[in-house]
């Protein structure tokens, strides 16, 4: 017997338990749990009954509507409405007002956006969405992992909003090409996986980014830097040294980069090279750069290292690269020695110390015969600073450490911690901290300077002694 037939006739919902004396069932929760079932079945009749009208309702729209329109046209979508409410009138389909404005939007996000991330996609709070498969959706929200409540229908309902995304930036996603990044209109950054490598069906992950790009009042805000950092880090872009922001898997190193963009004068030439293209630099003079992969014959890639060596012929004042992954890590450093001072890049590193060594190891990944100590001492001579970002357990995203890339000590690459983050505390599940000074100026001080920037010592902390 179901559980509501027996709770309906009183008897005991678990099947081994014991009545009481008399066989008479208090029955003191049956009630509220009965509600609780019904309410349950409710939901899923009404569910699974919006889900059949939205289906009958999308599939007379779409044989109804001029194919030969311009979906971006305003009177795209006024015929939608129009066929959507004819077919409903047609069918005498009665909806409340709130019901009626929730199936329009749904099918519209099915033929125009979409489908149903287009709610996710819309929700400020979401800041990544992930797709394992067509039924198990999970979204991060304030740093915190939740499941959605929205699903897709199958395997091929996943595919075809995947085309949707991959298709106008030329990119593909099959069988003999499983997985690909690409972007969505907004600059957030997405990265599918399908079958047969994603063994759970398509897989789709979506890192947001703000409509509104953040600025560096929103990171002083957030509590991800300090007033102080945020005036060392403008003295240090201005200046002209060539900065590493370094951190894990979505620690905010795009963010951070952009913020540290901004930062760059109006009157300069910035070239930007992303893999897929993130950045969203408010100067005007900016080129964007973005990397391409084969097409279906293995023809065609133009890799994140053609476009370095190639902004190179483009008279920059300054490059901005978005990640630093393989060989491109060379051409960088080369381009940072060679009178392309002021260049911005991330790399994936949990420590500054660690940052080096992975520009090592990339920098061999080019394919050039260097010995190490050659290898380091380009990075000791290009690299100024490497601004260490982290997402801390709490899910929010802070410097913690902001290092002055000093030279060479025999074979080793000396690094000295400007400021670094000093955890004071745990309050509600939250840590409690400050990124402090470490009491040392660094030496490019005298850089900063020259371009008439005085910083006031107490931004390297008492006293602010030079060593």
């Amino acid at each position: 017997m179901s559980l509501l037939r027996r709770i309906e006739k009183g008897g005991n919902p678990d099947p081994g338990g014991q009545q009481p004396a008399g066989g008479q069932n208090t029955g003191s929760e049956d009630p509220n749990r009965l509600s609780q079932v019904r309410v349950q079945r409710k939901a899923v009749a009404q569910t699974s009954s919006h889900q059949d009208l939205k289906v009958r309702v999308q599939t007379k729209v779409l044989s109804e509507i001029d194919p030969t329109m311009d979906t971006s046209s305003p009177q795209f979508r006024a015929q939608i409405e129009e066929l959507f409410t004819t077919i409903l009138n047609e069918e005498n389909i009665v909806l409340s007002r709130n019901e009626r404005y929730a199936l329009f939007d749904s099918i519209i996000a099915e033929i125009l956006g979409f489908g149903p991330l287009e709610p996710l996609l819309s929700d400020d709070t979401v800041t990544e969405i992930m797709v394992n498969g067509p039924k198990n959706i999970y979204v991060e929200q304030r740093g915190n992992l939740t499941r959605a409540n929205v699903t897709f229908e199958s395997d091929d309902h996943v595919m075809r909003v995947l085309d949707r995304i991959v298709a106008p930036l030329g990119r593909r996603i099959d069988e003999s090409s499983p997985y690909v990044d690409a972007r969505l209109p907004d600059g957030s950054r997405v990265n599918a996986v399908i079958r047969p490598i994603a063994l759970c069906g398509p897989t789709i992950t979506i890192r947001k980014f703000s409509k509104k790009p953040l600025t560096v009042e929103d990171l002083i805000r957030f509590g991800s830097m300090t007033p102080e950092i945020a005036e060392f880090m403008r003295a240090c872009v201005v200046a002209r040294l060539n900065t590493v922001v370094s951190g894990g898997t979505g620690s905010g190193k795009t963010t951070l980069l952009n913020v540290l963009s901004s930062f760059i004068p109006d009157d300069e030439r910035i070239i930007t090279v992303e893999n897929a293209a993130e950045l969203q630099l408010r100067q005007e003079h900016v080129v964007p750069l973005e990397s391409r992969p084969a097409n279906i014959e293995g023809r065609g890639e133009v890799s994140i290292r053609d476009l370095v060596i190639n902004t190179l012929r483009m008279r920059p004042d300054r490059i901005v690269v978005g990640e630093c992954r393989g060989g491109e890590a060379l051409d960088m450093l080369q381009a940072m020695n060679t009178g392309h001072d002021g260049s911005l890049t991330t790399a994936h590193a949990n420590t500054p110390r660690d940052c080096i060594k992975r520009l090592e190891v990339m920098s061999m990944m080019s394919g050039m015969e260097l010995p190490l100590k050659a290898i380091r001492e380009q990075i000791a001579s290009a690299v100024d600073l490497v601004v260490q970002q982290q997402r801390l357990r709490d899910g929010t995203r802070k410097i913690i450490n902001i290092t002055e890339v000093q030279g060479m000590e025999g074979d080793v690459v000396t690094l000295s911690d400007i400021f670094e983050f000093e955890q004071t505390g745990i309050e509600a599940g939250r840590i409690i901290g400050k990124i402090r000074p470490t009491g040392l100026r660094p030496k490019f001080i005298d850089r900063i300077e020259a371009t008439g920037i005085h910083l006031p010592p107490q931004v390297f902390g008492v006293g602010g002694l030079r060593f």
